[in-house]
């Protein structure tokens, strides 16, 4: 290839495709929109299994790497009702097949892994145009433009490389989480650091839910669910924190002072998220020079399976480009045809947010943990 790999987008799977394509020898240029590693946190843990992601951190040379951030204990799992009693205590003996690590510490640990300056900060995309045979421009804001004859969409839910092969754009779920922390559980807030235990802790009711994770250094993180359309979010003042808050919890009436305090004496300004997704099966035709991975190409709601689809997409295609480097349309047709297959597959058969806020709740995530 005379050109390198121009990939859109600096997230997991983005990073860990330009990783790959650098242990063959093959340049690239990753392009994000934010000005630095340090522009907004990360999100929070991330079960890496041993079925995708962790192959795919193998590809690239990086599994020692990883396995130093990985925090032990956090694969234990409790599921409460809301008077705080425990319906399912799940340990983590040491044998789970996921161990947990932080988003932000995996993220920095492939950018560390790259070439200085493989990554471009501050370009943001404001359009993108086929120029043919394969070829294609992408402008940013910052008035700079790149052509290239292999162009990645690694951007997400909101892709703008999507729409040259696609026409789909994500569907509100229906469901929308609000996100705090409490830091320092152990010892500033050791009653709801008690109530999380050493991993994930939920409490689930039909269109409803609190789930809290302990991160490192005894730090809680919350998200509240919710089944309300978004309009009804429209409503609240995000930008009063307080009454944010206070609007929230009233949805929680009647539920454990322990368990709303996860909410309330959250430390950070509450953070509303609304999910969305992708048809299922979302595929396109092959057009020449560009593809798609993670949630550009997958976008499902948050079922485990997200982050390490995307750090598999990355492999693998990296992989694809370095057998192929002459040929490839041959190597991104391979590439889509197994990673459509793949993510189709793993979301189907992954607990989705109707498993865990619909009607069943919480029989039907009990049965899928239990197998009974």
């Amino acid at each position: 290839m005379t050109t390198p790999v121009t990939i859109i987008g600096a997230g997991l799977g983005g990073l860990l495709l330009a990783r790959v394509l650098h242990v063959h020898g093959i340049p690239s240029t990753v392009y994000e929109a934010e000005a630095s590693s340090a522009t907004r946190t990360q999100g929070g843990l991330l079960d890496i299994r041993d079925y995708n992601g962790q192959p795919a951190l193998e590809t690239a040379g990086l599994t020692e790497e990883f396995r130093k951030l990985v925090l032990e204990g956090r694969q234990a799992m409790r599921l409460l009702d809301r008077h705080r009693n425990v319906l399912l205590d799940v340990p983590d003996d040491g044998t789970g097949g996921s161990p947990e690590v932080q988003r932000g510490e995996l993220r920095q640990m492939l950018l560390d892994s790259l070439p200085a300056g493989t990554v471009r900060w501050g370009h943001k995309v404001s359009g993108v145009r086929a120029l043919g045979e394969g070829r294609h421009e992408v402008a940013f804001t910052n008035d700079t433009a790149v052509v290239t004859s292999l162009l990645v969409g690694a951007d997400g839910a909101w892709s703008r490389v999507r729409p040259l092969l696609s026409e789909a754009t994500p569907g509100y779920t229906g469901f929308s989480f609000i996100e705090t922390h409490l830091f320092d559980g152990d010892t500033r807030h050791p009653t709801s650091a008690e109530t999380v235990g050493s991993g994930a802790m939920m409490v689930l009711e039909p269109g409803r839910g609190i789930l809290a994770h302990r991160e490192r250094d005894g730090n809680l993180h919350t998200w509240v669910m919710l089944a309300r359309p978004q309009d009804w979010f429209a409503a609240i003042d995000f930008a009063d924190p307080d009454a944010a808050i206070a609007r929230i919890v009233r949805e929680f009436d009647g539920w454990a002072p322990e368990l709303t305090a996860l909410v309330t004496d959250g430390e950070t300004p509450p953070v509303l998220r609304h999910i969305f997704t992708l048809p299922a099966g979302h595929r396109w035709d092959r057009r020449p020079g560009v593809t798609l991975l993670g949630d550009a190409a997958h976008l499902a709601a948050p079922n485990g399976e997200g982050a390490n689809l995307a750090l598999l997409d990355g492999a693998d295609l990296g992989t694809a480009i370095a057998a192929h480097p002459d040929d490839i349309e041959t190597a991104l047709t391979a590439y889509e045809q197994a990673m459509s297959v793949r993510s189709a597959t793993a979301n189907a058969e992954a607990p989705d947010l109707q498993d865990m806020l619909g009607d069943g709740t919480p029989d039907t995530l009990i049965k899928a943990f239990t197998g009974s």
